[in-house]
């Protein structure tokens, strides 16, 4: 039997059997009928279609359900890295977000002042508490950690010059770069030093009346070794009062303990950046700090007062549910520690014993078959932390292998990512692993059933 273009159903067939049990603006579900609608047209056009008219609306039916779900879904994270970009970076608890959801819900005091009346600052909800824990006068916090280096060289130095090493020259993921970013603030770049060697004398060297910022930026993301040579950041501060001259740090990443202590890396901690001394330090809120997307500003209170008033802030600052969020995160920190409300900590300092035991755990729910048939092994490993965090650190973990008897790892891993239970792991020398140090210890049941679906 040929299908034909007339088997087709009509679009109101379609939502008829859809309608009742789909909420969703009209117009939105006319869209995702028509594309799926075009779909099998395209398809019956190539001869390759033999179904019935009841068949092809069953069909339609199914993939319209398939595509008005909801599109952003809980993942499983099987690639080891916990500061995933791809995954929203910095995790959250579940517990955590039901709480902030109970005191968002309806209105907040987001800019009122309840012992005054009056209208108030967004960001004395949160200002006193970060700029107390990282040493520093003031804070101030925007949407992500581009926008707080961009508001920064925008008050600071527009129409002017930054001096920046050409070590330090940065490009992040997404192709967001320094110079780049320099040069849609307003700011002029004038590099000094070479790539891998920068001396003092190349920054004095450099100042002119012309210059209104000395940069000094965290690589990172990577290292480079050998032949090299840098200026201390305490060197540039002094260099920086000496000729009049402020002086900004990019962190990047943004840590509020000591890595090394917690068996991470000798990561600098902010607090150790805003002692060094310069007028504005800048980091990431969702990375190594374990907070939700926002960049966060600490140091002089005369910039941030002025960071205030300008039109970028209004464009940048960030909404009551990061502020909500951020405010929680700042709360899972004491002195030298964090509480389990801080989830990227916890996951990134859980042990291989324990990711071990979790993997046996695993594997003896799971059926004798099921083992064979995938090739299922567990095994030790070494994962990053993600995001350009301690790129250079390898962490210890644990991950579960798949060697299918039969099919490929590419058809299994798509399986994994499409089934009920999304799971996204990796591919290696044609191996599919599935890596723990990421998944939360309540999902390994859910873990379990998507290895059962397969």
């Amino acid at each position: 039997m040929k299908t034909t273009l007339k088997d087709l159903p009509s679009m109101h067939q379609v939502i008829l059997e859809v309608n009742n049990n789909i909420s969703l603006h009209d117009d939105y579900l006319k869209y995702i009928v028509n594309k799926e609608l075009d779909k099998l047209r395209d398809l019956i056009k190539t001869g390759k279609v033999s179904k019935t008219k009841t068949e092809l609306l069953n069909q339609l039916v199914s993939k319209v359900w398939i595509e008005s779900s909801s599109k952003l879904v809980n993942v499983i994270n099987g690639t080891g890295i916990v500061l995933h970009t791809g995954f929203g970076r910095a995790p959250f608890r579940g517990k955590l977000l039901k709480e902030l959801a109970d005191r968002l819900d309806g209105y907040v005091n987001l800019e009122f002042d309840l012992d005054s009346g009056n209208r108030g600052d967004r960001q004395s909800l949160i200002w006193e508490q970060l700029s107390s824990m990282c040493g520093a006068e003031s804070s101030l916090v925007v949407n992500n950690n581009a926008a707080a280096v961009f508001i920064t060289l925008n008050e600071m130095a527009e129409g002017g010059e930054v001096i920046c090493s050409r070590g330090q020259l940065v490009e992040i993921g997404g192709s967001f770069r320094i110079p780049d970013i320099i040069e849609k603030s307003g700011a002029i770049l004038k590099e000094v030093g070479s790539t891998n060697r920068t001396h003092l004398i190349d920054y004095e060297q450099a100042i002119s009346e012309k210059t209104k910022l000395i940069l000094w930026v965290h690589t990172s993301n990577y290292v480079v070794k050998g032949f090299t040579k840098d200026v201390s950041l305490s060197k540039l501060v002094s260099l920086g009062k000496k000729h009049k001259i402020p002086v900004m740090a990019d962190l990047g990443s943004g840590a509020l303990l000591d890595m090394d202590s917690l068996g991470l890396a000798d990561e600098i901690p902010v607090k150790a950046i805003v002692n060094s001394g310069p007028d504005l330090t800048t980091f990431s809120g969702d990375k190594l700090l374990g907070g939700p997307q926002s960049g966060l500003i600490v140091g002089k209170k005369e910039w941030i007062t002025r960071f205030k008033k300008s039109p970028l802030y209004r464009v940048l600052r960030c909404d009551k549910v990061t502020i909500g969020l951020l405010e929680e995160t700042l709360r899972s920190y004491h002195s030298g520690s964090f509480t389990k409300d801080n989830l990227s900590l916890t996951l990134l300092t859980t042990s291989r014993k324990v990711l071990m035991n979790r993997g046996q755990k695993i594997i003896n729910e799971l059926s004798k078959k099921r083992i064979k048939d995938l090739g299922i092994q567990l095994l030790e490993s070494e994962v990053e932390a993600g995001s350009g965090s301690l790129p250079e650190n390898k962490i210890e973990s644990v991950a579960l292998s798949f060697s299918p008897k039969v099919g490929k790892s590419k058809q299994l891993a798509k399986e994994f990512r499409t089934g009920s239970i999304p799971v996204v792991g990796y591919i290696h020398g044609n191996i599919y692993f599935i890596d723990l140090k990421a998944i939360l210890p309540t999902q390994i049941k859910r873990l379990i059933l998507a290895i059962q679906e397969i």
